[in-house]
């Protein structure tokens, strides 16, 4: 019977954790401090720094060291990474990248950030731990170097879940077991990849949190989903306000008849100028011939959301 598959989500530490030096390594300058950009005498491979967790921990070239394609962040801080090569110039590089030889260079797994702020400080070497390591676990583990710093948005995390299943044929329950997640956590991140691009941005922007996106998926209608999550961030909702009033709309679309007439254009249009306009759900039903007669239902789900839509109406 084949050993079962361990996970990656649990017991990271000789990947992920700061390095600490045994009683018995031994120490030279900082790491990566062996040399700048105005001091090109190491551009390959220098003699082992110091061993970390029984393994060697390197000297490379910069210029040798191309970046992970599997990197699921896209965006960076140029202030932190400005930060990181100060403390960098000052300290030296106190955890080591991770990386795999691939042809006559080396090729990223995890640490990009230290990388870029190495070179932003000028160096031209950087240490480095050396590791076998295939196209699947290069994938997994800078998503879980990523994952466990916190330092992707909700919407890097998505895409990141959904290339790794499209990639290796995996399902939700296969990425939870072999990252250490729950499979909530990952299909609730996935369920965001199907929001607009409007209101992805406004989950990267910061605009809505990630509690605010899972609840305004549960609105079927992605007119109203778009319209509440403008109003949410116009008055800076709670993410239980809401799911409150999520849960409200859900109760009202339940309580509509079986089969409903279908709407013109033109009806369907002005239901959403008075929408937009009141900041609530806004319905017209149409009766008699001619659909000449009928009435304006306009929702509210507290007091203070009705005295809001009445300062709107009646100012």
């Amino acid at each position: 019977m084949t050993e079962k598959r361990k996970r990656l989500g649990r017991g990271l530490e000789s990947l992920l954790s700061p390095t600490r030096p045994a009683a018995d390594e031994t120490m030279a300058a900082p790491l990566g401090a062996t040399a700048t950009a105005a001091d090109p005498a190491s551009t390959l491979v220098a003699e082992p720094v110091r061993s970390v967790a029984g393994e060697r921990v390197v000297n490379l070239a910069v210029e040798k060291i191309t970046r992970n394609p599997h990197q699921p962040r896209k965006q960076w801080d140029d202030g932190q990474l400005m930060e990181l090569a100060e403390s960098i110039k000052a300290n030296g590089l106190i955890q080591p990248i991770l990386v795999r030889a691939v042809g006559e260079g080396y090729q990223l797994i995890a640490g990009e950030r230290r990388l870029r702020g190495a070179q932003l400080a000028g160096m031209a070497t950087v240490a480095a731990i050396v590791r076998d390591a295939s196209e699947e676990q290069v994938l997994e583990w800078a998503l879980v170097e990523n994952i466990h710093r916190a330092d992707l948005n909700a919407l890097e995390r998505a895409r990141a879940y959904q290339n790794y299943m499209r990639r290796f044929s995996l399902t939700q329950q296969d990425v939870a077991q072999r990252l250490g997640e729950d499979r909530s956590t990952v299909a609730n991140y996935v369920r965001l990849l199907e929001m607009s691009a409007g209101l992805q941005q406004m989950v990267v922007d910061g605009q809505l949190s990630m509690g605010h996106a899972r609840a305004l998926l549960g609105l079927s209608d992605v007119k109203l989903r778009e319209e509440m999550a403008r109003e949410a961030v116009a008055r800076h909702w709670s993410v239980r306000e809401v799911e409150r009033r999520v849960q409200a709309a859900q109760q009202g679309a339940l309580g509509e008849p079986a089969k409903a007439k279908v709407k013109s254009a033109n009806v369907l249009e002005l239901e959403g100028q008075f929408s937009r306009s009141l900041g609530t759900r806004v319905t017209i039903q149409t009766q008699g011939r001619g659909a000449q007669r009928g009435k304006i239902v306009i929702d509210f789900f507290n007091l203070d959301d009705f005295d809001r839509i009445k300062e709107r109406m009646c100012p």
